[in-house]
């Protein structure tokens, strides 16, 4: 059985804050951060709430309890998802895969299917238009949303981090205190269950082969990423030294006199902020941009200095900048800004050795960075490899490679690419798919080490095979290093 085909709410292709919602039943798919969320908003506009999801464990339940006490039907635990209520108005996503059984029949019967951002960014308009800045990217989005947010603070702003950085963009709509500009990161996921967004301004950071399970390919992968250009009022921010963020923006479809900014780690052109003398410079948003260049900060005051975090800082900056925010703030937000962790994080050292965190790297283009910046390596890598392939990198990076270490449900790709690129580097494999896995591997990177090296766990891969998430990853490796046995292989 097909099930029915969907006569549809004549409003609803158009919906927004003012739309009789009351009218509306919306299934929320997911309880979790975002999900939540999502049916705590639609609720206070009046929406009828079903809300499933497969898993009932304690935190679930609370939360689901607590949506009920609001007005929502909760429906928990293994079978939740099986089924999509015959009167289904529209589907709300948290991320889910446009293969889920759930959407695959929401698709079946022409139910709309939007994600949690869609929704914020409909429920918000027309009566509280927040200004949204974009970011998305293969890497570097929370860190350029953490910098951006920094920045629009030290200007006096009212503004929030929201997003995939963690806090649900609902959240802002709901919130009773206004705000005068939204830091919004962006996922693949995300923008490819929008379709309505229309920003003041948005950057893609770069682009390369990521999360290719889950979009079917990298044709796909990118044109989720393109669709944060769509519609930009002022800027569309790309990076000069990945071509292929500048040929999206080439390729949207732009509010009239919306302009294409270039940040490079090299001498800026016109349209473009860059470095000059250790300067972090504008020639995009002064007057005088044909002929000369505002100083915005010091390549020091952003920590770690590190070229790819830079660039970070250039995009925040092109961001702010096409706000109107002040050169003064850009210097001040950076200097302030408490990037999180995991972020090629050295945590100890120990006999002439480094011991770095780079959980954060969750794909091969990330692990790069990692690798570039130190000479004499140990590698720590594996996870869930998500259809990426490591031969690149292997070739770019095989020469500093004192050794590897490899565990994961992937780490046979790695090691395969090891043996047909770089076959002379020692490689050890961590057999065990449990929490002892990360010991077994530390160990076996410090009996590899020697002085000088840089023992660097930059897995390239996403952690959810053996871990909740990467910072759980980079924990468990702070952890072990903390507790190498005194006895034990020592660098030597």
């Amino acid at each position: 059985m097909g099930g029915r085909i969907m006569t549809r709410l004549s409003w609803l292709p158009t919906a927004d804050g003012a739309s009789p919602w009351p009218q509306a039943h919306v299934v929320v798919a997911g309880i979790g951060v975002s999900g939540f969320a999502a049916a705590d908003g639609l609720i206070e506009f009046g929406a009828r709430v079903t809300v499933l999801d497969d898993k009932a464990d304690q935190a679930n339940r609370e939360k689901g309890q607590l949506l009920e006490v609001l007005g929502a039907d909760v429906r928990l635990g293994p079978g939740a998802t099986a089924a999509l209520p015959a009167d289904t108005d529209l589907v709300i996503t948290t991320g889910w895969a446009p293969t889920a059984p759930l959407l695959v029949v929401a698709t079946r019967r022409q139910v709309p299917i939007w994600g949690e951002v869609e929704l914020a960014w409909r429920l918000s308009r027309p009566q509280r238009p927040v200004p949204w800045l974009g970011i998305t990217g293969t890497n570097g989005k929370t860190t350029t949303t953490q910098m951006l947010a920094s920045i629009l603070s030290a200007a006096g702003l009212r503004t929030a981090a929201v997003g995939n950085i963690g806090r649900p963009i609902m959240e802002t709509v709901l919130d009773p205190e206004p705000y005068d500009v939204l830091a919004v990161e962006l996922s693949s996921f995300q923008l490819h269950w929008s379709n309505s967004l229309s920003l003041h301004s948005a950057a893609v950071l770069n682009l390369q082969p990521d999360h290719l399970e889950w979009h079917g390919d990298f044709q796909a992968y990118t044109a989720a990423k393109a669709k944060i250009y769509h519609g930009v009022h002022a800027s569309c921010v790309y990076n000069v030294a990945d071509p292929a963020t500048e040929r999206l923006v080439e390729e949207a479809d732009v509010v009239e006199g919306a302009r294409a900014i270039g940040f490079t780690l090299g001498t800026p052109g016109l349209s473009m902020l860059g470095v000059v003398d250790d300067l972090l410079v504008d020639r995009a948003f002064v007057e005088q941009r044909r002929d000369s260049a505002l100083e915005l900060a010091k390549v020091s005051d952003v920590s770690p200095a590190a070229p790819h975090n830079v660039a970070n800082a250039l995009a925040a900056a092109a961001l702010a900048r096409s706000f109107g925010v002040p050169a003064t703030a850009v210097r001040d937000g950076l200097r302030s800004v408490a990037v999180g962790g995991h972020r090629i994080q050295t945590v100890a050292n120990r006999d002439g050795v480094r011991w770095v965190d780079d959980s954060k790297a969750t794909n091969p283009h990330a692990a790069d960075a990692a690798l570039r910046a130190f000479d004499s390596v140990v590698w720590i890598a594996g996870g869930q490899a998500k259809g990426t392939t490591f031969d690149d990198l292997v070739v770019r990076h095989g020469s500093r490679l004192r050794g590897a270490v490899l565990l994961g449900v992937d780490r046979g790709v790695i090691a395969d690419a090891l043996a047909r690129h770089a076959p002379e580097v020692p490689v050890i494999r961590i057999e065990s798919t449990d929490t002892s896995a990360m010991a077994q591997a530390v160990a076996a990177a410090a009996s590899l080490a020697r002085p000088g090296d840089a023992v660097l766990l930059t897995p390239g891969c996403a952690s959810l095979d053996m871990y909740t998430d990467y910072a759980a990853r980079g924990e468990a490796f702070a952890r072990a290093v903390e507790d190498l046995d005194e006895s034990g292989p020592r660098s030597g």
